[in-house]
Parts: C-alpha cells; sequence; structure tokens
C-alpha cells in the first residue's frame, strides 16, 4: 500500500485552480483502496506571508471545508492542522542542521525573491526543509505535486539521505514525487496562471451575486458581439472549457466562430455552469463554515492520528541524535 502526502496553505480561500489542480486529484487519488492518503493544512507555512492570526483561522477552516465540500473521507484517511502536531516544527529543526546553505540559496522559492532581501524572512528561506520535514514525518512514499515543485522534493530527498547515512540505516523514507501531466495550468481572470497572489482568482464559494462581478471581470478583447471569435484565445472559454460538458462546450465554439455572441453571454455560461457543477460543494461548504464546531471536531480527530504516527518517527530520530530520554 502506499502512503501519498500532500499538504495545502492556508494563507487564503481555496480558489478554482487550487480544487482542479490539486483537491480534485488529491480526493481521487485517496479513493483508490491501494492507498493510504494523508492530507493537512500547511497553516504554518502560511506564517512566511500572512502574519494576521484571525485571518489565518478563517483560512484554515476554509481550507478544510474545501476539502470535505468535494467528498474527501476524513475517517478513511488522515485530515489534520499542521501547526497542531509539534513534530513538524521538531523535526524541522534537526534537518535545518543537515542542511547546506547553498541548497537553500538554489531553492525557486528564495531565488525568485533574493533580489529584494528584506522582504525575505528567514522563514521563507527554510521554507523547504520544514517542507521535508512534513513529508519525512509520516514515512510518505508518494507525493503529487506540481512541476514548480519537483525541485523540493529533490531537496527532501537529499536531506533525507544525509540524515540517513549518518544513522547508518534508512530512518527516513525517501519519497517519490508523481507529476500529473494531465494538469495543465489554470488561468486566472487575467490570463495569468491563477493565483493569490496575482489577485486573480475565482473562488467558486462565493455568494452567487460576488461570484458574478468576478467573471464579469475576465479580459477579453475588443471584438463586437456580431464579430466571430476565437475561442482557443479567451480566457472565458478556456475557463468554460475546464468545468462544462462536452457537449455544451462544443456548442459555445461554435457560438464564438459564427458571430452573434458576445463575451457577456459567454461569462452568464460561465457562470450558470458553475453554479450547477459546484451546487453541491458549494452547500456543503457552507455548511462547515456555519458549523465550526463539527469541523473542529473532525480536524482534532485527524490530528490525533497523526500525531501518534508523528511521534513514531521523531522517537527513531530523537534516538539517532542523541535525544530520547
Amino acid at each position: 500500500m502506499a502512503r501519498i502526502l500532500t499538504g495545502i496553505q492556508s494563507s487564503g480561500r481555496p480558489h478554482l485552480g487550487n480544487i482542479l489542480g490539486a483537491i480534485l486529484p488529491g480526493i481521487e487519488l485517496s479513493r483508490d483502496p491501494q492507498n493510504e492518503s494523508f492530507f493537512f493544512i500547511a497553516d504554518l507555512h502560511s506564517l512566511t506571508t500572512l502574519k494576521n492570526g484571525t485571518e489565518r483561522e478563517e483560512y484554515v477552516r476554509a481550507v478544510a471545508a474545501s476539502w470535505l465540500a468535494f467528498g474527501f473521507d476524513f475517517n478513511k484517511n488522515t485530515f489534520w492542522r499542521q501547526s497542531r502536531v509539534q513534530e513538524h516544527t521538531e523535526l524541522a529543526w534537526y534537518l535545518n542542521c543537515f542542511t547546506p546553505f547553498p541548497m537553500l540559496a538554489n531553492a525557486t522559492s528564495f531565488k525568485e525573491k533574493a533580489e529584494k532581501l528584506s522582504d525575505v524572512n528567514a522563514g521563507l528561506f527554510t521554507y523547504p526543509v520544514l517542507q521535508a520535514a512534513d513529508i519525512l514525518l509520516y514515512d510518505a512514499n508518494i507525493i503529487p505535486v506540481g512541476k514548480d515543485q519537483k525541485q523540493h522534493l529533490e531537496m527532501t530527498k537529499d536531506i533525507a539521505s544525509r540524515f540517513n547515512l549518518l544513522a547508518g540505516k534508512e530512518i527516513l523514507v525517501l519519497p517519490e514525487p508523481r507529476i500529473d501531466e494531465r494538469i495543465m495550468t489554470i488561468p486566472g481572470i487575467d490570463g495569468q496562471k491563477m493565483s493569490k497572489s496575482y489577485h486573480n482568482y475565482i473562488d467558486i464559494f462565493l455568494p452567487e451575486n460576488e461570484l458574478k462581478k468576478v467573471i464579469k471581470k475576465i479580459v477579453s478583447d475588443s471584438k463586437q458581439l456580431e464579430e466571430p471569435k476565437d475561442p482557443e484565445q479567451d480566457i472565458t472559454f478556456k475557463l468554460y472549457s475546464l468545468v462544462a460538458s462536452d457537449t455544451d462546450l462544443a456548442a459555445m465554439r461554435q457560438n464564438y466562430l459564427n458571430g452573434g455572441y458576445g463575451y457577456g453571454h459567454a461569462k452568464q455560461a460561465l457562470l450558470e455552469c458553475m453554479l450547477e457543477k459546484f451546487a453541491e460543494p458549494r452547500r456543503i461548504f457552507n455548511y462547515y463554515m456555519e458549523n465550526n464546531d463539527e469541523l473542529e471536531s473532525i480536524l482534532i480527530q485527524g490530528e490525533a492520528k497523526a500525531r501518534a504516527i508523528a511521534q513514531t518517527t521523531i522517537g527513531k530520530v530523537r534516538k539517532v541524535l542523541g535525544f530520547s530520554s
């Protein structure tokens, strides 16, 4: 049985890109009886950018509610908040002491901001080490990641190998990435990659009137209503292609090519499609956001399961390092 582990940051409410690129593929993997899934909310990682505690608590709830809204089975699998299992930070410190400076200096997450070092905190610099601890703490075999995270998985394996060399045996399991080549980059409303950083995302859990306002902001060209349009170059059409049925997508494509069909029509069709496709997840999401005690109970249950495994791993590490009692 393969142990699958993935985490999603709580630096904001999950958007359409998170759902299509991480949540739905993760849940699909979790439904395979040959897999044992460990999904966590990476609230410690969010501290590198988000300092407001009230906002973080709200986003943690929203992330948890999003996974549950799409049918993640928290009884069969393990689902928890990273910050509630203190072994994450303990192992991260131990691994910091096995991680060479040049490795972290070459990390893409650091290099992207290295030109303005005043914006780089120590947490951002050592981010890959905490990520390694998240993975190695649970003997994870498979880590579903995007191409941009492959480097961090390689660093995790390097760090674990250094530790195992000292131990003289495999204490920490070396994980392997699983990159789904089928997953495309989800465009935001401005055409760039959908990202909280770019403020171009679509939150499918917004009330209908607010969701409509976001969809109306999708950038389009200046072609008039009567003119034929190129569906392959239009952001609204690209987003519609991710959520619509094949029949509805073919119909919209033909409308674009025929002319007499405006971008306003396409945006309205996208809104209606999202409301229909995500009606049940939206209902479940709102239920958990309004019933915090029930959501909290689910997370506490998962944290107890995660902690039991984490304590076993940390016990082995402490013994190797001479910290066991």
